[in-house]
């Protein structure tokens, strides 16, 4: 006797209403982007914290850093990006975009806040989104370029004599 059972395939639909505008967020298929951004990503390291935000004494990672830690990886792979900006009454956004030479893209909107309507403010605002953006669309983290000096540990040498004590080597 034979098998009569059959698999049924459902393919999941979100119903959207029609009347509410939808921004695209991708081309139709991303296969080739996302096998080419799953590549340049695997060379991709972390985005070391080069610059000192004055406010907090902490270390941050640049605009100029995280494209350095992307781009050389994701244009080998047939990848760009683009960054733009919009500002409607109120609001400020910067769109980045993650393209494959195929055609395909991803994009991603960052609605930022904007203190002032002043071309110092609005220049940080689209440095900021633009940092953002760009290191969430490729992957990029902060990494720290010193983990031991950022956790704070000490160790306890006590019990040991002085002579067989393990130091860590400095950082310069």
């Amino acid at each position: 006797m034979e098998d009569q059972t059959s698999v049924k395939t459902v393919t999941p639909v979100i119903n959207e209403s029609p009347t509410k505008h939808t921004e695209l967020w991708k081309s139709d298929t991303i296969d080739k982007l996302a096998a080419a951004l799953s590549k340049a990503q695997s060379e991709m390291k972390g985005a070391a914290k080069k610059s000192v935000n004055p406010f907090f004494n902490s270390g941050y990672a640049d605009l100029h850093t995280v494209i350095e830690s992307s781009f050389p990886s994701l244009t080998k792979y047939g990848l760009s990006v683009i960054q733009g900006n919009e500002s409607q009454p109120g609001e400020f956004f910067v769109t980045t975009m993650l393209l494959h030479e195929s055609g395909q893209w991803i994009k991603s909107k960052l609605k930022m806040p904007i203190e002032k309507a002043t071309a110092q403010s609005v220049g940080s605002v689209i440095t900021y989104g633009r940092r953002y953006g760009l290191s969430a669309i490729t992957g990029i983290a902060q990494y720290d370029d010193d983990g031991n000096a950022a956790t704070a540990r000490t160790t306890k040498t006590t019990d040991v004599a002085p002579h067989h004590r393990k130091t860590a080597p400095k950082h310069t």
